[in-house]
């Protein structure tokens, strides 16, 4: 019987820790991720959907996905924070520091 080649290559392709090297790192992934949503989101507009609408429904669709990992206490308790990181200026993209 010959051995099956492709379940070694497969199990070469990760390391020790079971993680796959040739993996974007996780700042490149979340750069992709928000240049994925951006291009999204763009797209959206251009069909003519409002950016109020975009806006409440990602954050429906982040929550939720959050909620389905993490539970709804673990979200709950990250969303309390939210406040005082916009007030900070977290999420102002064009800030004008004084």
């Amino acid at each position: 019987m010959a051995e099956d080649s492709s379940s070694d290559t497969m199990f070469n392709a990760f390391d020790e820790e079971g993680l796959d090297p040739s993996a974007p790192d996780e700042a490149e992934q979340r750069r992709m991720a928000l240049q994925n949503i951006l291009d999204a989101w763009d797209e959206a507009l251009a069909e003519g959907v409002s950016a109020d609408i975009l806006a409440t429904t990602a954050i429906f669709a982040a929550l939720s996905d959050m909620v389905e990992a993490y539970g709804e206490e673990a979200v709950a308790e990250m969303a309390t924070g939210l406040a005082d990181r916009v007030r900070q200026g977290e999420f102002t993209l064009n800030r004008v520091m004084n």
